[in-house]
């Protein structure tokens, strides 16, 4: 009696196999067409969304070009392969119910070519327009644009999609918060202290064990099946969280807090300078000195509210006048590195993986014959992937690195370290629930959330506005692309 279940099972999958299999050399040229339209989507990927994991150490002055592209190429690999599994797998089966086409697989396998397509020149005119937005958001769109063509409205999970249009909105806002939040703590903490350099090299292995005892936890927890990292127990990778973050916090105060007082003696970093007309600077006081003692009056009220809250006010919030001495810019400087690193890390947990998800369908409808896509992305897949969007980074990253890094807001060392931090800190946090969040979204969240607390005019709205609008018509613009490549498609093959 136990055998019936299982000879039906099987009867069922043989005869599901013959009604969804298709001879593989018809769709040869799908498959060499979606690799390398995953190459060019992942050049426009490392053009504009890895150009915004490092746009504020950029923009600070911490990091040159060549240094920043070197150290995105090495983290962006680290990220995608040691976290960004999960985020693959939402994209390539989480965004349409892929059983639709379990009687013709390859209906599926030509759709993600239509999907490479629609974001990869989505992408790229982006990339020349030196608009940052979000691949997660081409990549959606395309999804949707190409199997409204072949199904219409059915198939799509639009609960899936509701999560992650939700995620749009709360990845800047909740980014932006987070950083606000540390930023104000490096103030209380540091900055407005009577000695800040004494106070921020005391509290510089407190910032390394955090932000390495955090990254061990998003790699280990329910890590890689690729690299059995899933298989730790918990009280094993409560150990390797704890012990990664006290190596890193050992290695700070015993290696690199005596470096970064060296180098401080023997510096002639000078503090960071004013990018724009519009953004409060010392050079503020300076001017405010010559005005007529009325006009002084009414500047200075603008600048804080009156009544019962003026004192919390002036309390909670930085000095907006304030410029950060040459000692604390440089060590703000050297913990900046570090940050764009993990916002490096972050980008690659997260984006590395929506890029390469529509070309590991393809590899794996056209090796099984089946939609279900049971096996996790190989990891040559992975590495195919990082090594078109460093390849992109190098070529084109400087069109988009400018914008968020230099024009939006005035970013120094200080801010731009909890930018990051707090940015990085949201992407890897949705990249461990497979949450496809935009890296675009949480950095200029926090570009926009630190620059409001620092200064009134820190922010230049009318490129934000440009920013936002490129946001809300990608997912459109790249849906309608790949709908029109699968029409051509269907009309063509199908």
């Amino acid at each position: 009696m136990e055998t019936t279940p299982v000879i039906l099972s099987d009867i069922t999958t043989t005869i599901s196999g013959v009604i969804g299999d298709f001879d593989q050399s018809s769709v040869l040229w799908a498959l060499i067409v979606g690799i390398i339209l995953a190459f060019l989507l992942g050049n426009g990927m490392g053009a504009n969304d890895v150009s915004n994991a490092f746009g504020t150490s950029v923009g600070s002055g911490v990091l040159t070009m060549v240094q920043a592209y070197i150290l995105a190429s090495i983290f962006e690999a680290l990220g995608s392969i040691l976290v960004g599994w999960s985020v693959a797998d939402t994209m390539r089966k989480g965004v349409v119910d892929t059983s639709q086409y379990a009687d013709d697989p390859k209906e599926l396998l030509l759709g993600q070519v239509a999907i490479l397509g629609g974001c990869a020149a989505w992408l790229l005119i982006a990339t020349v327009l030196h608009m940052p937005v979000s691949t997660t958001h081409s990549l959606v769109g395309a999804t949707i644009g190409f199997s409204i063509v072949l199904r219409g409205l059915e198939g799509i999970q639009w609960m899936t999609i509701v999560r992650i249009v939700c995620s749009w909105f709360l990845s800047p806002i909740l980014s932006g918060i987070i950083s606000s939040i540390i930023y104000m703590i490096v103030d209380h903490t540091v900055l407005r202290t009577g000695d800040p350099l004494k106070n921020g090299l005391r509290a510089l292995p407190v910032f390394y064990f955090v932000c390495m005892a955090f990254n061990a936890l998003v790699v280990f927890w329910d890590g890689s099946k690729l690299l059995h990292f899933n298989e730790i127990p918990a009280w094993g990778i409560a150990a390797i969280v704890i012990g990664v973050g006290c190596v890193a916090a050992a290695l700070a105060h015993f290696v690199l807090k005596p470096r970064i007082k060296s180098n401080i003696k023997g510096s002639k970093v000078q503090s960071t300078p004013s990018r724009f007309s519009d953004v409060e600077s010392a050079n503020d006081s300076e001017k405010l000195k010559g005005l007529p003692e009325q006009k002084l009056q009414n500047v200075q009220q603008r600048k804080t509210p009156s009544g019962k809250i003026r004192k919390f006010y002036v309390w909670l919030l930085p000095d907006r006048t304030r410029v950060d001495g040459r000692n604390i810019t440089k060590l703000f400087s050297t913990i900046q590195v570090f940050t764009a690193c993990f916002a490096g890390f972050a980008h690659g947990a997260n984006d590395v993986s929506n890029a390469i998800a529509p070309l590991a369908a393809i590899i794996s409808i056209y090796r099984t014959k089946s939609v279900e896509q049971t096996e996790s992305v190989p990891i040559y897949v992975l590495l195919y992937g990082v090594f078109a969007i460093c390849v992109g980074l190098w070529l084109f990253g400087h069109y988009v690195i400018k914008t968020v890094g230099t024009n939006m807001s005035e970013i120094n060392p200080a801010s731009g370290f909890t930018i990051e931090f707090g940015a990085a800190m949201t992407s890897l946090l949705a990249s461990k629930v497979g949450l496809p969040l935009s890296t675009t979204h949480c950095l200029v969240g926090s570009v926009v959330a630190v620059g409001m607390i620092r200064s009134e005019n820190g922010v230049k709205w009318s490129i934000f506005r440009d920013i936002a609008i490129s946001w809300v018509v990608t997912l459109p613009v790249s849906g309608l692309i790949s709908a029109g490549i699968m029409f051509v498609i269907k009309w063509a093959v199908l």
